[in-house]
């Protein structure tokens, strides 16, 4: 596969599945019908022309949108992708995820999402900036650290969210950090926040292990992408004492039984761009990885990659979700007949949006954090939810999955803030 080429999934319902899951969890907790009514779609939604001109002298629109989910616990938040796949309504399918799952581990923000339609491996530096300051020129008047909060996903970074701030300056003539998550430390970004994903991801991968039985010293554990989320999460469970055995990108998979030397990947990847060419292990198609025999199976890249089609020679003891909606409703049912358990996206990889919080709290404070300090919130707070989940399968769904916890325990947190704020 040639390097700046994105494929893309045939979609399958795993995004319109949220909503389903919503009202069935309004209905087992018999709330009011008025709850799923406000959380089935975004509050506000907007789509913009973003014109950029290019390196060859010509002028492109491209197409953004900016989903604005449900602020009633706090100011609307949510990643900017740019990716070929964004559309209006993948943008607010993940809005809404991104409400449950600040609920979930009890940020005092709502929901929101941002994107591009665009392939940002054939953007040239220029070209992403113009990009990134024309995102902000188009939706500026939507965001504000009391308002709606973006931060990074998808094919965006610390570099862009450092164009956006500036950006914003330019166009307020206020210097407003706290406006977005996720910048560059020198531009008052918090220390931790870009391996806060993959850390909370690991956090709560290993209570989900005690529970499975999965000892973490020499498990195995394969990982569905190699970038930010999924290369620091190799990191992360390699110190932990598991054997990586596999891990995938747009390039290809590798493979190594006794597991992948993680550091000297990483550093390959770091210098190119891709696993691709990296001679410390066996190459292999990237679909292989997932039906693999391991402990932990961890899809950190895109959605809808464990189907029906390939749930049925899923081998791993636990499945944790580090990716948004990596698995279709119809390959979750399958998994959970033949018991595996599944640590569900909205708690697994909460761990970004509760560092972007500590971000804001920093940011509107003027105080910094050392790195000790944030991951030891961190480690709390996914802990805190983690078992939170699980008490509440226990006692609310019993028989049900994880994932039924989690959206059941959401729904239930924003339907009492909805409540008592007088929406219904």
């Amino acid at each position: 596969m040639e390097k700046g080429q994105i494929t893309e999934k045939k979609k399958e319902d795993s995004f319109g599945a949220a909503e389903r899951r919503v009202r069935e969890s309004v209905e087992r907790l018999q709330l009011s019908p008025a709850v799923y009514e406000f959380l089935k779609k975004p509050l506000h939604f907007a789509e913009a022309s973003i014109p950029v001109k290019m390196d060859h002298g010509g002028v492109e629109l491209f197409t953004g949108y900016r989903a604005q989910h449900n602020n009633v616990l706090g100011p609307f938040k949510g990643g900017i992708r740019f990716h070929p796949g964004v559309t209006a309504e993948s943008v607010k399918a993940l809005s809404l995820l991104m409400t449950l799952k600040c609920a979930l581990v009890g940020v005092p923000f709502g929901g929101g999402k941002g994107g591009v339609t665009c392939n940002s491996l054939q953007l040239s530096p220029g070209e992403k900036e113009r990009l990134s300051r024309g995102y902000i020129r188009a939706f500026s008047y939507l965001f504000g650290p009391e308002i709606d909060i973006p931060a990074p996903d998808l094919f965006t970074d610390g570099q862009v969210m450092a164009w956006m701030v500036d950006e914003y300056y330019n166009i307020t003539r206020r210097y407003l950090p706290g406006m977005l998550t996720g910048k560059p430390v020198e531009v008052g970004g918090s220390v931790g926040r870009k391996e806060a994903t993959s850390r909370g991801c690991v956090y709560v991968a290993r209570e989900a292990a005690k529970l499975s039985g999965i000892t973490l010293e020499g498990a195995t554990v394969v990982i569905q992408g190699c970038g930010n989320v999924g290369g620091k999460a190799a990191q992360f469970f390699s110190e932990l004492g598991c054997r990586v055995i596999s891990v995938c990108d747009i390039s290809g998979g590798l493979y190594c039984a006794e597991g992948l030397a993680v550091p000297d990947l990483l550093g390959h990847v770091q210098e190119t761009g891709l696993i691709e060419g990296f001679a410390g292990g066996e190459k292999i198609a990237g679909e292989e990885l997932l039906t693999m025999e391991c402990d932990i199976l961890v899809p950190a890249a895109m959605e809808n990659q464990l189907t029906a089609a390939n749930a049925p020679e899923i081998k791993a003891r636990l499945v944790v979700e580090a990716a948004n909606a990596p698995t279709t409703p119809e390959a979750e049912q399958i998994l959970s007949e033949r018991g595996i358990p599944l640590v569900p996206d909205i708690l697994a990889n909460s761990g970004g949006v509760t560092v972007s919080y500590f971000e804001w709290v920093q940011n509107n404070q003027g105080l910094y954090w050392d790195l000790e300090t944030v991951n030891q919130r961190l480690e709390k707070m996914m802990v805190e939810a983690f078992h939170t989940v699980h008490r509440f399968n226990r006692e609310k769904c019993p028989g049900g999955t994880m994932r039924e916890a989690a959206y059941g325990y959401a729904v239930q947190r924003l339907a009492e803030a909805m409540r008592l704020r007088g929406w219904f």
